[in-house]
């Protein structure tokens, strides 16, 4: 079922080129139109086939759009709202799908004409792939998309952006946007920070080659190294930009992994015992939520598993 008569793409990373497959594969938008600052991407985004239209110029991706996504790395959304607000129509929605919420909040909202809607989202899926080239139809499915509920949001506009993001298969949940923040720096933004860490911490111990790091490589180490191969612009804004909550999130897991080192320290078998079984209790709620599988290798064969 048709959601958007036409649907403008800015930036055509992973997220917005899955977003075009999906739309695509599900008739949600009679057009999409899209546009990068690159003219590499552009080129590789027409050559892909995702959008109907790519644009040069961002007045013409905009024009005429019931929806526009901002789908390029925080620390631009403020520049690119600043740069498609006079060509955006009256009616029309703006929403985004970056990790951080507040911030873009801040940095979008002022540069956005009366009449416009304006309601933030976050997809919480991907790979540690980037660019035009990456995206696939069935990214989304069975993944949460965060909505933000502001106060003065059109329930007719949030509704119709909601049914876009289901139809796409995504589950989607409505919050604030603290809130919102608090919560990705827990599932996301630390572990991320921990895994770019801890390769670097593997990178600068001497006694190993580099060879043997990679020949050695376990299944823990490998997943820190697939989580910290993602795009170093993007987690360069998520951090610059929601670093309240992350080093709050940071000071805590100090916390916690001082209390391991005690304990093995003091050779404390039960407290690590303990504590293993309730961190495990965690990983099998993930599985039962479907948010993972429990297949071997955890079930990571393919594109439409990620």
């Amino acid at each position: 079922m048709m959601i958007y008569d036409r649907v403008a793409l800015l930036g055509l990373g992973l997220i917005a080129s899955s977003m075009g497959h999906a739309m695509k594969a599900a008739g949600l938008a009679g057009e999409i139109t899209g546009y990068a600052r690159s003219a590499e991407t552009r080129d590789i985004a027409r050559e892909v086939g995702f959008c109907d239209r790519v644009c040069d110029r961002i007045a013409d991706a905009v024009a005429d759009a019931d929806l526009v996504v901002l789908a390029v790395p925080v620390g631009a959304m403020g520049d690119v709202a600043a740069a498609m607000a006079p060509y955006l129509k009256p009616g029309a929605t703006v929403t985004d799908v970056g990790s951080v919420k507040q911030a873009v909040v801040e940095a979008v909202s002022p540069h956005l004409p009366d009449g416009v809607h304006f309601i933030p989202g976050h997809p919480l899926a991907g790979t540690e792939e980037s660019g035009p080239r990456s995206g696939f139809a069935t990214l989304f499915r069975n993944r949460w998309c965060l909505l933000i509920d502001a106060e003065g949001t059109d329930p007719e506009a949030m509704a119709r952006l909601r049914a876009l993001w289901e139809g796409m298969g995504a589950n989607v949940d409505v919050m604030d946007a603290a809130h919102h923040d608090v919560v990705l720096a827990v599932v996301s933004h630390t572990p991320h920070l921990i895994a770019y860490t801890m390769v670097g911490v593997a990178e600068h111990v001497r006694r190993v080659s580099d060879s043997e790091i990679i020949k050695y490589s376990a299944s823990g180490f490998r997943d820190f190294t697939r989580i910290a191969a993602s795009d170093p612009t993007m987690w360069r804004d998520v951090f610059l930009t929601n670093k309240d909550a992350v080093l709050d999130i940071l000071g805590r897991f100090s916390e916690e992994l001082f209390v391991l080192q005690r304990a093995i320290r003091t050779g404390d078998g039960q407290h690590l015992h303990d504590y293993f079984t309730r961190t495990r209790a965690i990983r099998r709620s993930i599985v039962e939520a479907g948010q993972d599988t429990a297949a071997p290798n955890f079930g990571r064969g393919g594109r439409d598993e990620a």
